[in-house]
């Protein structure tokens, strides 16, 4: 497979969060067939198979990485503090 393009700035961005299921979907310019791939760690690219474009990403339970991920990075600060 050739290289996958990624554009510098998307002005027609769009994203829907399932709450539900702890997804969120961005999306790049009206709905069209894309292939899926599927990078690891519940993220999946979708581009356009002709032209190479990423024209969407899910991510899968955002909200629990979000809050794993920020748990961290307060725990490191913490550690931080305390350590002066």
């Amino acid at each position: 497979m050739d290289a996958l393009k990624i554009k510098e700035k998307k002005e027609d961005l769009n994203w829907i969060f399932d709450a539900e299921a702890d997804v969120l979907y961005i999306s790049s310019g009206k709905p069209k067939y894309a292939v899926s791939l599927d990078i690891g760690e519940g993220t999946v690219l979708r581009f356009d198979p002709e032209t190479n474009d990423v024209i969407g990403v899910t991510i899968m339970n955002v909200s629990k990485r979000a809050l794993r991920e920020l748990r961290t990075q307060v725990a490191e600060e913490r550690s931080k503090y305390n350590s002066k």
